[in-house]
Formats: C-alpha cells, structure tokens, sequence
C-alpha cells in the first residue's frame, strides 16, 4: 500500500536513550536492585504510560531542584496534577567523593554534554525510594500511569541536557564546581601527598604571589589617541582638550592615591 500523498513517516518520540535517562528510568520503574517487589511498576501501567508519553498527553513540565510537576492527560475530563519528588543530594558530599575517587575531572564533560560514568553513579537515584511521586488520580498503584508518563518526559529531558539530571537531584554543575575548588590548600610541601586528591585546577600546589606592577600612570604613559577622539565625541573642543586632559590627570592620581 503507497503512503497517502502529501504524508511523510511519522516521527516515534523516543526517551532514556542515554545511560543516565535509562537508569533514572530503572529507578521509577523498580528494576534496580534494592527495589523490593511492590516498588515495580507492572507492564499494563508501564505499556499506558509510554503511550501517553508518545501522545504528548503530559503538560507543563517543570523540573526543579529535587522537584519535578506537570500535569497529564487521563480518563477524566479534568487533567491529574502529578508531583515527582527525588531524595537530593549534597554538592560537598559528591565533590569530596569525586576527589577520593580521583574523578575530578569528570565534570568537564559535562560542559560538552556528556555523561561520565562517575558523575552518573554518584548523583543519580539508586533506588525506587529515591523518586517519590504523587498523583491526583485515584489509582493506588505505587507508580500509577501519569506519574510514570511524567517520568518518561522528565528522561527525554535528561537525554537532551545531561545537566537536567544535576537539576533533578538538586544540584548544579556550579555548585559542584565550587565545591570540587573549595579542596584545603596545603600549608607545607609535606601536606601535599595527604590532601584526599587534586582540586579542581588539577593541583594543589600553594599558587605563587601576584606580581607587584610598576606604579603608573595611563594619561601619561600611555597613549591617548583614543580618549581623545571620545572626548571629542561628547563635545570637547580642541582648545579645551589640553586643560581636559590635565584634570582626567589629577582626578587619575587622587583616586591612585585613595586607593
């Protein structure tokens, strides 16, 4: 049978194809290992959930620090309002681990939106108890339909920015920055080799002092073609230029002297 004129191959909206969406996936599911019997989803809610997945019937997704909200499409007239709501994690806590582990360097990947295989074990959920959800529909099932199609969206997310996942958890890649630079700068040589493992730069060597530059002045030593022709611009003759020129210099070293 031809394709009717006019229609091209309808696209199949897809999600957790990447390491860190399928295992959250895994995770809401209950296919992970700790997750006792009654956390898994069953295969009739997991089969309706990804259809409304691909039907778009989930709306109004907003994913926020260690809170996720949408509302989706159901049996009912009026749509059901679905909360996920994730155990988050502590961006010290994951930056001394990552140090530990000498796995610092692994959030530069995440710039490039990758997804690094420590960063992923140390951030993301591990267990269904880890994701809670919560639905204004009368199924009792511990991961009912909307919940799991919520999910789903939040993965497509998560494929599209690895840094989706960071939100999720309650982190960001600046916070965990911060802290991964916030590693004790050592004292003497011989602490060195006891720090737990290299700060964010790569080393922890003290760094060397600034250097002291000679005193001078920009009016003087400098040249002033360009503040010339700016002062030009806002209106200043050239009579006046030279006078112009000489109060910029005393303003220059009274503020040089304040300072």
């Amino acid at each position: 049978m031809s394709p009717r004129h006019g229609r091209g191959p309808i696209a199949v909206r897809g999600y957790a194809l990447t390491p860190w969406a399928r295992s959250f996936v895994d995770v809401v599911e209950g296919r992970t290992a700790g997750s006792g019997a009654d956390a898994i989803a069953d295969s009739r809610h997991i089969t309706k959930a990804r259809r409304y997945f691909r039907d778009r019937h989930v709306h109004g997704l907003r994913i926020g620090a260690g809170r996720v909200t949408a509302s989706v499409e159901g049996s009912q007239l009026d749509p059901f309002d679905v909360i996920l709501t994730t155990r988050t994690v502590d961006s010290g806590t994951v930056a001394e681990l990552l140090r530990a582990r000498g796995a610092v360097m692994e959030l530069m990947p995440l710039t490039r939106g990758e997804q690094p295989v420590v960063v992923g074990e140390l951030i993301g959920p591990t267990e269904s108890a880890d994701v809670m959800t919560d639905c204004t529909c009368p199924d009792e099932a511990v991961r009912c339909v909307h919940a799991l199609a919520v999910a789903y969206e939040v993965a497509a997310e998560i494929d599209r920015s690895a840094l989706t996942l960071l939100t999720v958890m309650g982190t960001d890649l600046k916070s965990l920055l911060d802290k991964v630079g916030d590693a004790p700068t050592p004292t003497r040589e011989s602490d060195v080799g006891s720090l737990p493992g290299p700060d964010f730069y790569g080393s922890t060597s003290p760094l060397p002092p600034l250097p002291s530059p000679q005193r001078m002045n920009p009016l003087t030593d400098l040249d002033t073609t360009d503040l010339r022709q700016a002062l030009r611009a806002v209106g200043v003759v050239p009579a006046d230029m030279a006078e112009t020129l000489d109060e910029l210099g005393d303003l220059y070293d009274r503020l040089a002297g304040e300072a």
